[in-house]
């Protein structure tokens, strides 16, 4: 029998409950969450603007879609905000609605959730404790005619192993002489310096969609806010009709619009978390007992 009901991380309340302890006796390691925690801008202008939920949210969030496309210099009509990337995953797979789909595994369990609840026939490829939990060049022979989309997570969650730029694009190549739409989701990737994810590639390639998360690196998960990409501006808007109306309340977006704005942060805050914690964290995860400690990848992976 499983000791949790929830099928993901970060649900420290059950935790506490089942153990008889305290939530505060807890160290969560269960969600990847910025450990250095909100920018002060965000929670600055969550207080001062408590009274913006007396109002109906804007039901486009022009304000939120603008802010994102000035952050990655896209037209605003490729980008659709979302009530947590979760959202966003459905929405894309309730979108496409493709009859046959790739999810690697381990993986985010989302996505079988997602493709499963509009009957789509799920394939799964299984990385290998062999290969380091990489993903390597033999998915591209599993790529076949068949296939309606693919879904990457990248870094993958939870291996936090990115693959090389080289694999990526041979995949992002044959999906598009398969007419395979590649999901890519890219919710850590602002934790890896300099990496800019496959968003500055999309202009000619409307089979790729990037999935992004404002939660994990701005760490507001409790507020609830991702979004898609994608080049084509009249899927995009397919998708953006069947949305539910309003699925982003007021300070989710006001959150989402100040965080993108705080570039200061961004910078210092990346530095941080990537320069003085990392080499804390490797060491402290290399003093139990272990199998071992990877880090081939851009985040690091330890196995119990």
């Amino acid at each position: 029998m499983a000791l949790f009901n929830s099928a993901h991380g970060g649900n420290i309340r059950e935790a506490a409950t089942v153990l008889g302890i305290s939530p505060d006796q807890l160290l969560d390691f269960s969600a990847n969450i910025n450990p250095l925690g909100m920018p002060v801008s965000v929670k600055r202008a969550l207080i001062d603007n408590l009274d913006c939920i007396e109002r109906y949210p804007d039901a486009d969030y022009f304000h939120l879609h603008q802010a994102l496309a000035r952050h990655h210099q896209v037209p605003a009509s490729w980008i659709l905000a979302g009530n947590g990337e979760t959202e966003s995953i459905f929405t894309v797979a309730s979108g496409l609605k493709p009859r046959r789909a790739m999810i690697v595994t381990p993986g985010f369990a989302e996505y079988g959730r997602a493709l499963a609840q509009i009957g789509c026939e799920i394939r799964r490829w299984s990385l290998r404790e062999a290969d380091g939990w990489q993903l390597t060049d033999a998915i591209l022979e599993a790529l076949t005619p068949d296939l309606d989309c693919l879904f990457l997570c990248t870094p993958n969650n939870p291996t936090g192993l990115l693959p090389e730029r080289q694999l990526l694009q041979a995949i992002a190549d044959r999906c598009k002489s398969l007419s395979i739409n590649l999901i890519l989701d890219e919710a850590f990737i602002d934790f890896i310096p300099h990496e800019t994810g496959f968003i500055p590639a999309l202009k000619d390639n409307p089979h790729i969609w990037v999935l992004r998360s404002l939660t994990k690196f701005y760490a507001i998960p409790g507020l609830r806010l991702g979004y898609l990409v994608n080049s084509d501006d009249a899927a995009v808007a397919r998708m953006r009709r069947q949305q539910m109306p309003w699925s982003i309340n007021a300070l989710s977006a006001l959150a989402g619009e100040v965080a993108l704005q705080d570039s200061a942060w961004q910078q210092g805050d990346l530095a941080l978390v990537t320069g003085g914690g990392r080499p804390v964290l490797s060491d402290a995860l290399s003093a139990p007992p272990a199998d071992g400690l990877s880090r081939a990848g851009k985040l690091s992976v330890v196995t119990l």
